[in-house]
């Protein structure tokens, strides 16, 4: 079977570009429903404005996705292009994570109201903290080929039984880089 991994990867593609939109239209119309119906009283253009501003990266990430992920064919039928992995790491991991929690908040504030926007604070945090963790590693890593003294990082635990015992008969002690 020819292009067998790309015909893969174009079904899973749109099976979770299918499931990513029911979601979201689910979503958006039980923030809707709800603000209209139920919650009416509470319900000012302070809370529109606020799901839409704060309902954009979502939607942004969701075009992307669907730019992106969504498979090409030819009039013919044949698959001319299966579209990105909307499963890969990274990049697409975290704008995942940002699609899941903007749902979240989402439906939050469609049952509780306005305050709940606030747990949308998450984002810019872990988005801090995901560059910090990253851009860490990556300078604990690079100092390593500066030929920067390194030997303080190694725990004196992490010596094998047999380098305890050459130090010990007092042989050659063995530097770490």
């Amino acid at each position: 079977m020819a292009h067998k991994a790309a015909k893969q990867q174009a079904s899973r593609n749109t099976a979770i570009l299918k499931r990513t939109h029911l979601i979201s239209l689910a979503i958006t119309a039980l923030f809707i429903l709800l603000r209209l119906l139920l919650f009416r009283a509470s319900c000012t253009q302070s809370t529109y404005l606020l799901y839409l501003l704060l309902s954009t990266p979502a939607f942004v990430i969701e075009f992307w996705f669907e730019r992106a992920g969504r498979p090409v064919t030819a009039p013919s039928g044949e698959l001319k292009r299966s579209g990105e992995d909307l499963e890969a790491k990274g990049l697409t991991e975290y704008m995942w994570d940002v699609l899941y929690w903007t749902w979240g908040c989402t439906a939050t504030v469609a049952v509780f109201g306005d305050r709940a926007w606030w747990g949308y604070i998450i984002v810019p945090i872990y988005s801090i903290w995901l560059a910090w963790t990253t851009f860490g590693g990556m300078r604990k890593g690079l100092a390593g080929m500066a030929g920067g003294d390194v030997s303080e990082d190694v725990p004196n635990g992490s010596t094998s039984n047999r380098q305890k015992k050459q130090e010990k008969r007092g042989g050659q002690r063995l530097q770490y880089r």
